[in-house]
Parts: C-alpha cells; sequence; structure tokens
C-alpha cells in the first residue's frame, strides 16, 4: 500500500451495500481502501471488485477479541489512518416492538451498532493520530433520531439512538487530538439487510459519508448529516 502518496481509509462492513458504495466512492477519489466483513472470505470477495491494493481484514466488530486481531493485523500494513468509516451494522427485530422485544434482542443490536462502534474507534485511535486529516464518520440512521422513534424495531431505533449520543461524545472528546467525528443518516436504501422497496440507491446512500470523508469543512464536527445538510439528532 502506498501511505506516502494517498490518504487511507478503512470501511468496516465493506463488503455490500451502502458501505460497498462508499468505498467505491472512496476508491474514485484516490483512497487506498481497508474493507472489513465479518469473514475473511466475504472481505476478499469485496477486495476482487475494488483493486488489487485494497486490503481485506476480517472484522466483527460486536467481538472484543476480532477487534483486537483486525487492529493487530491491520498495524502490520499501515502506519496511520485517514479515515474510519463507521459502517457495519445489524437490523435483528423488524418484527418486535417495545413491548415485546427481550432482553438478548435488546441488547444485540445495542452491542453492535453503538458498543462495537465506539470500541473500534478506540482499537483504532492510534492509528488516526498519525494522520494530518484524521475523520471519523458513523452511518447512522433517522430511526435513531428523537423525532424518529416509534413502537417499532427497538433493538435498532435505540441503538442507533446510542451512535448518535457515542458521536457527540467522541467529537468532543477527540477535538483535541484535531479529529473530526460525524454521523450520518443515508436515508431509506435498498440494501441486503432491509429488503423492501427502499427508493434509494447504496450510491445515493453513499454520496454524504464521502463528502464527509474528503471534503467538507473541518470546522464541522459532533452533527448528524443527511444529503449533505445538518439535521437534529
Amino acid at each position: 500500500m502506498n501511505q506516502k502518496n494517498s490518504k487511507i481509509a478503512l470501511v468496516t462492513g465493506g463488503n455490500r451495500g451502502i458501505g460497498l458504495a462508499i468505498a467505491q466512492g472512496l476508491q474514485a477519489k484516490g483512497y487506498q481502501l481497508i474493507v472489513t466483513a465479518r469473514s475473511l472470505d466475504q472481505a476478499q470477495a469485496a477486495a476482487a471488485k475494488l483493486g488489487a491494493t485494497t486490503i481485506p481484514l476480517e472484522l466483527d466488530i460486536s467481538s472484543d477479541r476480532s477487534i483486537e486481531q483486525a487492529t493487530a493485523t491491520l498495524k502490520q500494513h499501515i502506519e496511520r489512518l485517514d479515515v474510519l468509516v463507521n459502517n457495519a451494522g445489524i437490523y435483528p427485530d423488524s418484527d418486535v416492538n417495545i413491548f415485546t422485544a427481550p432482553r438478548d434482542l435488546l441488547a444485540l443490536g445495542m452491542n453492535t451498532n453503538a458498543f462495537g462502534t465506539i470500541l473500534t474507534v478506540q482499537a483504532l485511535l492510534p492509528l488516526l493520530e498519525q494522520s494530518a486529516d484524521p475523520r471519523v464518520i458513523n452511518i447512522s440512521s433517522g430511526m435513531g433520531a428523537l423525532n424518529g422513534l416509534t413502537t417499532t424495531a427497538p433493538s435498532y431505533c435505540l441503538s442507533k439512538l446510542a451512535l448518535n449520543g457515542a458521536t457527540i461524545m467522541l467529537a468532543q472528546s477527540l477535538e483535541p487530538k484535531g479529529i473530526v467525528v460525524n454521523a450520518v443518516c443515508p436515508g431509506w436504501v435498498k440494501t441486503d439487510m432491509r429488503r423492501t422497496a427502499a427508493p434509494r440507491s447504496p450510491q445515493e446512500g453513499a454520496d454524504t459519508a464521502i463528502w464527509l470523508a474528503t471534503e467538507a469543512s473541518r470546522d464541522e464536527s459532533g452533527k448528524f448529516w443527511r444529503d449533505r445538510h445538518v439535521i437534529a439528532y
């Protein structure tokens, strides 16, 4: 990997859907890529689509051991990280509501979507600190906005609400280190996670994340974005 002449970006869950579209968009702008998936085979398949310089990495953000192993492997390949896109996530509870969701299901979404993202940032912080322009983008959802909460999909909604809170806390904590942190609502996108008649393509859902990673002012941090505009948490 050419670390001197190109910026380096890591996209979790970069093997399909919005994550793959973000990776493709960053590649088009000249970024060197690391794409992760829960299995190495999935990550390698995505890397094959993106080109020979892409590094595939096995990472399950719900597992502390997987985060530790992925970080150790990554440090064998790179000395810094310029962009971290926390896209990996799950939608575990489409058939339950706030009155019927059991504890283990509520914990499942929180452990992956919120806690897994926080711990991934913790693990990769030393690499981000080596960048001259470090940026973290958390892929959230309007279903986690305070004015978007409903009685349905409580594990997913509450985990994205927590992720939004974590974005604010990370932005405040990392400001002295010069690390910009933002959250993105990609909109209602056609993905494998949610097989619906969604109106947006993965490329449309990826646009704001790519913009935040590459072009947006570094003065913008700790905010929630959709279509390149700030929206309410």
